[in-house]
């Protein structure tokens, strides 16, 4: 089968690995050089059980409860059973993570915020991402598979189908059979397909503040809508405890925190003991807003992670990339405190899968962050972020040559979301965008802010005066942040990453995930079937 894999972070290289190793004709593209994805940037670790004194059931418990209530059972238990073997395989591929003593003893774990037992695995020290991402490229290229860089994705391509079920299109009347690219010269070209894997991360350029690279602009949650794909969660928008508060917001990781790591106030005082019974330790959303608050009553100025008690020596080897980022920012972490402040770091919702990453329109897969598999629910928990990509991507590249196509990822009772208004003709650039998100559709959100981002949206254009791949990423980040904004304001409760000022309580009954599409008339029109094409 001919596959075309999206997106060359962890989660595109282990569906493309996996799927070359089984027989199929790949293609692999990415937007910018194969390496440039959010998993390079990953520092903390990859939490999996690998330890006699540790669980699967606790690794279980631990990310329902960061879930808040809405975590797919199933899918966290697949998650977490498998996440090892995953790990096994990586370490067959080259990955070296770190030792406690060096080659030959045990493996050095970490404990993270919101985790029961130390079980995050690191590799030269905080750039486990990046290590991952060299480990992964490296079989990918060991193998005879295409690879596309500086390639956009711009559309999917899809074409009508019978409706029987019988016909491998799970009765949706629609299949997708491609990809529609953009290149860096501004030329378009296609690539069809029998199948299509989405991995091309999330959309942390929605925000200001945000500790993803440029190129997650959202380009596959947009083009599935804009292809009839049904989504979900999309309120859900993590936003990371501890981005330096320099231009840029560099990551810092929680993994900081977990080997004890402070946070205080301007005055000195170690507020999150007043917030949470595990302080800093606290899942994300808690030390996110116990932060915010704290900045809040401080006329908004960085509050500050204080590491000193760990010594220069101990932090420069435990997070020696960390360490150089804050040199080239003229903080010596090891004798002060530096500031901090929350950023966009990870969403939870995306396209709507199940265990195998198939999603509700035959022939497309999602994986990693551009998928909503469940394992989050409401709020992620540290480190498992990484896992999923291995566990599902692995997943996905073995189901792709499987014709069931289940009708349980179609959903059927889908929420319609908003279309730009007819006749509208303002423009509103990247930076207007994130501006308006992060006041009103970011860290705390109430019904005003969010409907004035509601009507700013709703009658926006993205500059057309920009280079080709700009304006497609700004077309798209409009389309999402108007996604995101209709999502959090049906959501009437606090829950996990979504916080409402004006609904602070929890909702029993908003437990539910929520599925959304976009009206037919918005669609991508169907190509015409081609001799021998998937019909």
């Amino acid at each position: 089968m001919r596959v075309v894999v999206v997106g060359s972070g962890a989660a595109g290289l282990i569906a493309a690995y996996r799927a070359a190793t089984r027989g199929h004709d790949v293609a692999l593209v990415t937007k910018a050089d194969l390496p440039e994805s959010n998993t390079r940037y990953a520092q903390g670790g990859v939490a999996a059980v690998m330890f006699d004194d540790d669980t699967v059931d606790s690794h279980v418990s631990d990310t329902l409860v960061a879930g808040a209530g809405l975590c797919d059972v199933e899918a966290v238990r697949v998650l977490c059973t498998e996440g090892p073997d995953r790990v096994r395989d990586l370490l067959a591929l080259g990955l070296e993570l770190d030792h406690v003593d060096g080659p030959g003893s045990p493996l050095a774990r970490g404990r993270e915020a919101a985790h029961s037992a130390a079980r995050v695995l690191h590799a030269h020290g905080d750039a486990t991402g990046l290590s991952l991402e060299i480990a992964l490229i490296d079989a990918v290229r060991s193998l005879p598979l295409e690879v596309h860089e500086h390639t956009m994705l711009r559309d999917l391509l899809v074409e009508a189908t019978p409706s029987s079920p019988s016909a491998g299109s799970g009765g949706s009347g629609r299949r997708v059979v491609g990809v529609d690219v953009v290149h860096a010269d501004g030329s378009a070209s296609t690539l069809r397909a029998d199948a299509v894997v989405l991995a091309t991360g999330g959309a942390g350029q929605l925000f200001r503040h945000t500790t993803n690279p440029e190129v997650t602009t959202g380009d596959g949650v947009a083009a599935a809508l804009r292809a009839g794909v049904a989504v979900a969660d999309l309120e859900f928008y993590q936003f990371h405890p501890t981005a330096l508060a320099v231009p840029g917001t560099p990551l810092i990781s929680e993994a900081v925190r977990g080997e004890g790591a402070v946070l205080r106030d301007a005055a000195g005082r170690r507020f999150m003991l007043d917030v949470h019974p595990d302080a800093e330790l606290a899942p994300r959303d808690v030390v996110a807003r116990g932060i915010a608050a704290a900045m809040a009553a401080q006329g908004g100025a960085p509050v500050y992670l204080d590491a000193t008690a760990l010594g220069g020596e101990r932090l420069a080897q435990r997070f020696p990339g960390i360490t150089v980022t804050l040199q080239a920012h003229g903080f010596d972490w090891g004798t002060e405190p530096v500031p901090v402040t929350p950023a966009a770091h990870y969403w939870m919702g995306g396209i709507r899968t199940d265990l195998s990453g198939r999603t509700s329109l035959p022939g497309l897969f999602a994986v990693g962050e551009v998928a909503c598999t469940g394992v989050h629910g409401a709020n992620r928990l540290a480190s498992n972020s990484l896992l999923e990509a291995l566990v599902f991507g692995w997943r996905a590249g073995a189901a792709i040559e499987d014709e069931a196509w289940p009708a349980t990822v179609v959903a059927d009772d889908a929420r319609v979301l908003p279309v730009p208004v007819d006749g509208s003709s303002a423009v509103l650039d990247r930076a207007a965008l994130q501006a308006l998100l992060w006041e009103n559709g970011g860290l705390v959100r109430d019904a005003d802010g969010l409907q004035q981002a509601a009507a700013e949206l709703a009658g926006a254009l993205p500059d057309f005066e920009g280079d080709p791949i700009g304006t497609l990423e700004d077309r798209n980040l409009l389309e999402l942040g108007r996604a995101v904004v209709a999502a959090a304001l049906a959501r009437t409760e606090s829950r996990g990453g979504h916080a409402r000022s004006d609904y602070p309580e929890t909702d029993p009954t908003q437990a539910v995930s929520t599925a959304w599409r976009l009206p037919a008339a918005a669609l991508v029109p169907v190509t015409v079937p081609t001799t021998g094409a998937l019909a």
